[in-house]
């Protein structure tokens, strides 16, 4: 291995073939890897006949495993992150581990790979040259203060949201929005990929009426 520590590894956020053959060279060579759930990226890791031993790191139990990790890597264990799908740290965990690495000069590579709002914001169809990634909306606290403060956003917006929570944030935009147009992608890389463009209002009744499955990602144009 090269003087590199810590490896953030993007895996597939559907199709298995779009995993990289470097990623599968890091997931071989490394020391361990730390998984978001290892039940799933066990799947993964079995398909491709890897079977380097595997530690559980998620949103509960980053913050507690933080400094054990870092004073592993410092001995000279290098580890790579990976999360059910998508590049680590992006609404998945990842941020905290990278900013204690570089705190303690250890050193951290990122691999190019999957990550769901890419190709869901360029076969949207609206402007990519300019846009502004929002992730999750925050469920309770503090989601009306973000709705009003996009609604002003002239870029275009991108947004990560649950299928059981799209219809409520279709029509929470609608409202904060005025009737703007959108693309919502869904199964992004499987068999049943989507995405349907239209007015929120277009939107929000087309899904109320045949519900949702699969993860999401929202594109809304921005203020005119």
């Amino acid at each position: 291995m090269t003087e590199t520590s810590l490896y953030l590894v993007p895996t597939p956020i559907g199709n298995l073939e779009d995993i990289t053959l470097r990623a599968l060279k890091v997931l071989q060579e490394v020391d361990i890897i730390l998984a978001e759930d290892t039940r799933t990226s066990g799947k993964l890791l079995s398909h491709f006949d890897i079977t380097t031993p595997k530690q559980s790191y998620h949103i509960f139990n980053e913050h507690k495993k933080l400094a054990s990790l870092v004073d592993r890597m410092k001995g000279g264990e290098h580890m790579a992150l990976i999360t059910d799908a998508g590049t680590p740290g992006i609404s998945d965990p990842g941020f905290l581990l990278v900013r204690e690495c570089l705190k303690e000069g250890l050193g951290v590579e990122c691999l190019p790979g999957a990550t769901a709002f890419v190709p869901a914001l360029v076969k949207s169809g609206f402007a990519s040259d300019r846009f502004v990634f929002e992730g999750f909306l925050p469920h309770k606290k503090g989601r009306q203060t973000r709705l009003k403060e996009l609604a002003e956003e002239i870029r275009t917006i991108v947004l990560y949201e649950s299928p059981h929570r799209l219809v409520k944030t279709l029509g929470q935009l609608r409202e904060f929005f005025g009737d703007r147009e959108a693309s919502v992608s869904r199964e992004l890389t499987k068999i049943h990929e989507e995405t349907r463009n239209g007015l929120l209002s277009e939107l929000e009744a087309h899904y109320r009426e045949t519900g949702v499955k699969g993860e999401i990602v929202l594109i809304i144009d921005g203020k005119k």
